[in-house]
């Protein structure tokens, strides 16, 4: 593994549903989840300053 990317891990629980569109998605493109999810995660439109003074406030 890279460790660029052994920042930290995350478990998501999806619905049925949504476990069979992931795994239809990465079927149809050849991707990994985990780059479809990075991906996505990546494409969020969200002020990261703001994030990271919310999440040092709630600490």
């Amino acid at each position: 593994m890279n460790k660029k990317w052994a920042v930290k891990r995350l478990t998501v629980n999806l619905t049925v549903e949504e476990i069979k569109k992931l795994e239809g998605y990465c079927a149809n493109t050849g991707r990994p989840a985990t780059d479809v999810i990075r991906e996505l995660l990546r494409s969020l439109d969200v002020d990261l300053k703001e994030v990271s003074e919310i999440s040092h406030s709630s600490q």
